[in-house]
């Protein structure tokens, strides 16, 4: 079937520095905003009463969300909004600043108003606390950073990792650690694979980009972004396939009302990333709804190896970073009919160039043979929902439909002599709807019990068209049905004043797929959060996750090659063969995985801080591999038995051939199934296990000070893993490894801001890792950088020059370099691109006008 016709049918030392440099800072002065504070326990309201008083801020907060809640002791100097977040802390309610006043919203009203559409991450029912760490990050806080998007931000998480799909990974990186076919910017948590984070736009699901089935962050519009929520824990009871490293929520603005352009230049000081991005965003808001569009455009050189010391001599014409350039738009709204219904939709559309250039000969001369890699994507999606309130309960029908293609062609040029391959195309599709509803149950001690129940059905499809070799074409589709329950029970509130049980929640969740002709898969998850004081809180999760095999590992052409024995690590007997099967697997059954999370959340008395440690594992099975790492040693390495079949009769070798879609005849004579010595099978198995654990450990500390507010914060993670590909092969290290994640990463910052002025400074931590592809051993150095930045605002209204924002930043202030490592071919990259950037010092200025 077509796709027309689906359309039609449906660093730890710097760290620390900067972290004691700014909180010696903190305690030096405190400034005239901020209030000293010395309140009992007593109600919400009251407390919140007290403090708009006594720092003169406007608090509005409805009887109806602090009645029966009390508020903790507060003691010391606060700024007005540090204050009110403390007295928040646990209630379930957040404070955001609207016109100068702050407004107490419930956590999933946050961010508009209360008829928008509710938007949560790591929970279907709304207000539910999340027994999973969640990690949230701010537009406005990338932004002020010199961050220019989401990719940005995202490489910059420590949780995430730079495999996977996305731009400037190199040529010579194993394609189950990463690869850039389209341009296109991808999510990697815990280095688990792009095809493992599930992510999604305000809640629902995007096509898949390229060959990985990963999710393109780069085609959203920077400034339509409000924040993006991460839930870096398995959550595949809640969203189906592809949340076993977690689920990324990336949330739109909604409640803007206005008219902002952008403009924003860069360009690395050691030559190339030349950048240009232009923005425009217009909002409007009424009583009952609001619509919002947002334009982008992007565009950034190359950056090639002769412009970097390290690469020059190595690989002098390679391209390190490709060209790419953009145009995205994106329009989102939600309108009230009555008091009742509410209809909303989201429409996305991305236009993406790319190339890359490398040498076809030794010396780097791009001039003699080179192969350019070119590619033009499209993607659009249109997202429709409609909400019902019944009373207490709400239900809520969501649909979405989606494209990206990925057109992408190939030219060998050897002097005048040109090889075209292409155009070629990965075209993906998505369609899905679903029907939810949520509300409460019975009370309990806590509060109210409350479910959430839905059910939908979902379908990909994926074609990949060749233009050399379209006998090798896929078109293939894959429906799935599915229905889900989650349950949460509140058994004791902070109001109930029990001691040693400050809070008690348990909560529970339940999910049925299936796939026609691949499997069933029903996936639990268990939550808890336990507090035994204020201040303290315990979480726990459980739960059992899965992802879908790749179109590309299920349908890929199978092919067979002949050759000499030799080359598989056979002896050397004189007209020896073997046959070597690679390619799709249709029998391949989904990955399934048990994932556990562990978390304290620490809110002491000191005024402004949050600290949370978290432990986390995944222990992987049936993971898809191709089972031989090194196919010289198929034949003489006793790990690789299983996968070898030896002194087959002709039967078996002609069964062979006949098994897949190509042969392929490398020995250079003529092919006698008697001379075959042995069947090498290394086509895609469920065969792999994967251990990954590791500890997350996030602070932050916000205080007047100066005459401004001072916020401090710390993201750091330590990861194990290691993996077994078959049952005969030994168990592996992964994390530490070249082309995996390292074993540490980190980012501290220090933000300070007084009004129209801010200044930024963060410390990147990047762990090493050992290239163990040659022996001995090399160990490759990690990297430490360092990020500044500058914001200035002008007062709005005075014509031109006022609602003026200016971002002056620099990344990579020292210009730290990647540790060179060993290349084997001439087009090879000359560090671990996953890990380590070629970008170095980076110096950017954007300018945004408010009219």
């Amino acid at each position: 079937m077509t796709q027309r016709k689906r359309q039609k049918n449906a660093v730890r030392r710097g760290l620390i520095a900067l972290w004691l440099l700014a909180g010696s800072a903190s305690a030096l002065a405190q400034g005239p905003d901020a209030q000293i504070y010395d309140m009992p326990v007593q109600g919400l309201g009251a407390a919140l009463g007290e403090i708009g008083t006594r720092s003169g801020t406007e608090i509005i907060a409805p009887a109806a969300l602090v009645e029966g809640l009390a508020a903790p002791a507060l003691r010391g100097a606060y700024a007005p909004d540090a204050a009110v977040r403390a007295l928040l802390a646990g209630t379930g309610l957040v404070a955001e600043r609207a016109n100068g006043a702050l407004v107490v919203r419930r956590v999933e009203a946050a961010g508009g108003s209360d008829k928008e559409p509710i938007v949560v991450t790591g929970t279907r029912i709304r207000g539910a606390p999340i027994a999973s760490p969640v990690i949230a990050v701010s537009a406005d806080r990338m932004r002020a950073a010199g961050q220019a998007g989401l990719a940005d931000a995202m490489r910059a998480l420590p949780q995430n990792f730079g495999g996977g799909q996305n731009p400037g990974i190199g040529n010579n990186v194993p394609e189950a650690s990463g690869v850039d076919i389209g341009g296109g910017a991808s999510l990697n948590l815990r280095g688990l694979g792009s095809d493992a984070t599930l992510t999604l736009l305000n809640g629902h699901r995007l096509s898949y980009s390229s060959a990985l089935q990963s999710v393109d962050i780069s085609a959203i519009p920077f400034d339509a972004v409000d924040r993006i929520e991460i839930v870096a824990d398995g959550a595949s009871a809640l969203y189906g396939s592809d949340a076993v490293a977690g689920v990324a929520n990336i949330i739109l603005r909604s409640d803007f009302d206005g008219l902002r352009t952008r403009a924003r230049w860069g360009a690395s000081t050691d030559g190339g990333n030349g950048q240009q991005q232009y923005g425009l965003l217009a909002g409007r808001t009424w009583d009952s709804g609001g619509l919002m569009g947002a334009y982008e455009f992007s565009r950034i050189s190359p950056i090639v190896a002769r412009q970097r010391s390290y690469a020059a001599g190595v690989t002098p014409g390679v391209t390190l970073f490709p060209f790419l350039k953009h145009h995205n738009g994106l329009v989102s709204g939600y309108q009230a009919i009555g008091d009742k219904v509410t209809l909303a939709f989201d429409a996305l559309y991305n236009k993406r160039w790319k190339a890359s250039i490398f040498p076809l000969n030794t010396a780097g001369d791009l001039d003699v043979s080179r192969a350019e890699n070119r590619t033009r994507s499209t993607s659009f999606a249109i997202a429709p929902a409609l909400k019902v309130d019944l009373g207490s309960w709400r239900a809520g029908l969501s649909t979405m439909y989606g494209e990206d293609r990925v057109h992408f062609t190939i030219a060998n040029i050897l002097g005048d002599s040109v090889l075209l391959n292409g155009p070629n195309c990965y075209c993906n599709s998505a369609t899905s709807i679903e029907l939810a509803a949520d509300g409460p149950l019975f009370s309990l001690p806590g509060g109210s019990a409350r479910l959430a129940v839905g059910g939908g059905y979902r379908q990909n499809a994926f074609e990949l068209r060749r233009a050399l070799a379209p006998q090798l074409d896929i078109d293939e589709t894959r429906d799935s049905n599915f229905a889900y329950a989650e349950l949460n029970l509140p058994f004791v509130a902070p109001a109930m004043a029990i001691p040693g049980v400050h809070r008690l929640n348990l909560s529970g969740a339940l999910r049925y797929e299936h796939y026609p002709d691949i499997d069933t898969v029903v996936t639990p998850k268990l939550g808890l959060i336990y507090a035994p004081l204020a201040g303290v809180t315990l979480k726990g999760s459980w739960g059992r996750s899965f992802r879908a095999p790749t179109f590309l590992q299920l349908y890929q052409s199978p092919s067979a090659t002949l050759v000499p024995a030799t080359r598989l690590g056979g002896t050397a007997t004189s007209g020896a063969t073997a046959l070597l099967l690679i390619g799709g697997n249709t029998a391949l059954a989904p990955e399934r995985a048990r994932t556990w999370s562990a978390s304290v959340v620490l809110e002491p008395a000191i005024a402004g801080a949050r600290l949370e440690f978290g432990w986390f594992e995944t222990r992987y099975r049936n993971r898809i591999v191709t089972p031989i790492v090194t196919t010289a040693q198929a034949l003489s390495d006793p790990a690789y038995a299983d996968l070898v079949s030896r002194d087959p009769d002709a039967g078996a070798v002609n069964a062979a051939i006949d098994s897949v879609d190509s042969f392929f005849n490398s020995t250079g004579g003529d092919f006698d199934p008697a001379s075959v010595t042995a069947i090498v099978n290394n086509r895609y198995v469920n065969a792999g296990h994967q251990t990954i654990r590791g500890l997350d450990a996030l602070a932050s500390y916000e205080t007047a000070i100066a005459g401004g507010t001072l916020s401090l914060s710390l993201n750091a993670t330590w990861l194990e893993s290691t993996q077994r590909r078959t049952a005969l092969q030994p168990e592996v290290a992964l994390a530490g490894r070249l082309f995996n994640p390292p074993h540490w990463r980190a980012r501290a910052g220090a933000i300070w801001s007084k009004g129209p002025l801010g200044l930024n400074a963060h410390l990147n931590y990047t762990g090493g890792v050992t290239d163990m592809r040659q022996m001995p051993a090399d160990d490759v150095e990690g990297m430490t950088t360092l990020d500044l930045a500058l914001r200035f605002e002008t007062p709005r209204g005075g014509g031109l020059l006022g609602g003026l924002e200016f971002v002056l930043a620099a990344e990579n202030v020292l210009n730290a370099r990647p540790d060179p490592i060993r290349t084997t071919l001439y087009y090879d990259t000359p560090y671990d691109s996953t890990n380590y950037s070629a970008v170095g010092r980076f110096i950017s200025l954007g300018v945004s006008k408010t009219w």
